[in-house]
Formats: C-alpha cells, sequence, structure tokens
C-alpha cells in the first residue's frame, strides 16, 4: 500500500497527471475540428508539459540545492530529462510553422520560471513573470490554450477560422476556472504580492467569478458556426462537473482534490467525447 502511494504520488508530483490532461484537451480539439489523431503534435504537447512544468517548479530547488536533492526530486529530475529526449525527438517531427508556434510559448514558459524582473516589484525574492501580482493564471491560460487549440491546428495546416478563436477563448476561460480551486487552496501559503483572484475578492466572490465564467464557457459554443449536439451535451456535463468542484472547494481541501480530481476533468471530457462519437 505504502509504495502505491509513492508511486501515485510521483505520478502526480512529476507532471504526468497535468501532461494527461493538456493532452486530453489538446486532442478534444482535433475530435472537434474532425481531424485524425496527430500522434506527433499530442505526444510533443504530454512530454513538453511535463518537462515545462517540472522546470517551473523544481528549478529553484534543483539550483539552491544540487548536491542534497532529495532521492524523489532526483527522480523526477531524471524523468524529466527523458521526457526533454521524447519531446526533443518529436519537435523535430512537426511542422515549421508548429515550431514557431512553439517557441513563442517556450519563450512565455522560460520568463514564467528564470528571475529577471526588477527586485521592486516583489516581496519575496522571486524576480520572475510567475511572482507578478495576478498574472500567473492569465499566463498559464494563455500558455494552455494555445497548446490545446492552435498549435494542434497549425501543425494539420488548418485556417484559423472564427470557430477556432471562440474555442480558443472558451479553452482560456476553462483553464482559469479549472484554476481557480488551486488558488483558494494556496490562500495559506501564496504571498500577498501575488494578488491572485481569491486574495483580492475573496473565496465567494472568486467561487461566483467563476460560475458565471462557466456560463460564458458553454454558451460561446453557440455562436460557432457548426454546433454538433452530441459534443454540446458533453460540453455541457464538463460545465455542471466544473461548476461542482469549483463550488465545494474550499482552503482547507484534501491532498488530491484540485492536484488530482480539477486535473482530471480534461481527461474526462476527453473519454465522454470519445465515447459519444
Amino acid at each position: 500500500m505504502r509504495l502505491i502511494k509513492q508511486l501515485f504520488n510521483f505520478y502526480i508530483n512529476s507532471s504526468i497527471h497535468v501532461a494527461l490532461s493538456v493532452f486530453s484537451l489538446t486532442w478534444i480539439t482535433l475530435i472537434e475540428y474532425h481531424l485524425l489523431y496527430d500522434k506527433n503534435v499530442l505526444y510533443f504537447v504530454f512530454y513538453a508539459t511535463i518537462t515545462g512544468y517540472n522546470f517551473v517548479k523544481y528549478f529553484g530547488v534543483a539550483k539552491f540545492h544540487h548536491r542534497s536533492l532529495a532521492t524523489w526530486l532526483k527522480a523526477i529530475q531524471i524523468f524529466s530529462f527523458f521526457c526533454f529526449v521524447l519531446m526533443s525527438y518529436y519537435a523535430f517531427q512537426l511542422e515549421k510553422n508548429t515550431l514557431i508556434c512553439i517557441a513563442v510559448f517556450g519563450v512565455v514558459t522560460f520568463l514564467y520560471a528564470i528571475p529577471f524582473l526588477p527586485k521592486h516589484l516583489f516581496l519575496d525574492k522571486q524576480h520572475n513573470l510567475r511572482s507578478i501580482g495576478g498574472l500567473k493564471i492569465y499566463l498559464i491560460a494563455l500558455v494552455w490554450s494555445g497548446v490545446t487549440v492552435i498549435l494542434p491546428l497549425v501543425n494539420q495546416e488548418y485556417s484559423i477560422s472564427s470557430d477556432v478563436i471562440i474555442t480558443a477563448v472558451q479553452r482560456y476561460l476553462f483553464i482559469i476556472i479549472l484554476m481557480f480551486p488551486f488558488e483558494i487552496r494556496d490562500l495559506r501559503y501564496d504571498s500577498l504580492k501575488l494578488s491572485t483572484i481569491p486574495q483580492k475578492i475573496g473565496v465567494k466572490e472568486t467561487k461566483t467569478i467563476g460560475v458565471l465564467m462557466l456560463m460564458l464557457f458553454f454558451f460561446l459554443e453557440f455562436f460557432k458556426n457548426e454546433i454538433a449536439f452530441l459534443s454540446t451535451f458533453v460540453l455541457l456535463i464538463i460545465t455542471v462537473i466544473t461548476g461542482l468542484f469549483l463550488m465545494f472547494s474550499k482552503v482547507e481541501q484534501t491532498s488530491y482534490y484540485s492536484a488530482f480530481w480539477v486535473e482530471s476533468i480534461p481527461v474526462l471530457w476527453l473519454i465522454l467525447l470519445l465515447l459519444s462519437t
């Protein structure tokens, strides 16, 4: 039982679960636009998410404690290295325009983690985009929406239509809403300078905004030129489930409420969509 728990914690802490969520959202885009399963872009997204997230999460820790790294962190570093190799392999299989998009999102991710900004902007010692008040959630949503919507379509030379733009906006809203339970959970730990939404307006008001954003997220579907009944019904189910997780989120969460269950919603979305089609 202890081994199973250790493996599960490694699954969460090494960003495999979040990578599976990004993978799922990317595949959802391919299904929505009636495109074939694109192994190269999907596997690239999966391994790039693991590499990028682990870089962002553990860069500071590894930098200052290189010689005394905990065993679990060393294992994650080794795992991340192999994911980086696989990411590089699949990157070479992608189209030129896709690589240009990747470079843009890569720069944002890099600046998100690397200290480079003036000290007077912060209360803490992290001088990166991640530490600028209120910016974190929007940056993550921007990268996720770009990677999961624009990237797979560009790689298949699909034209960026009004429907694609609406999908990107929906995905942007969805990611922000998914992050609300995390921000509520982190109220105990986050620096006040981060100015997260729950810090600025409170937990109850954050949930209210989240519900309103969910309504917008769902009803934007009806502004598209092509509307499929089954996928819209699945979208409604996901909207309701996401709303329930948002409403039941609180500061005192269980260890896996956000890190596993909330981040499982995109995986559930994909499963329901595959079953319906």
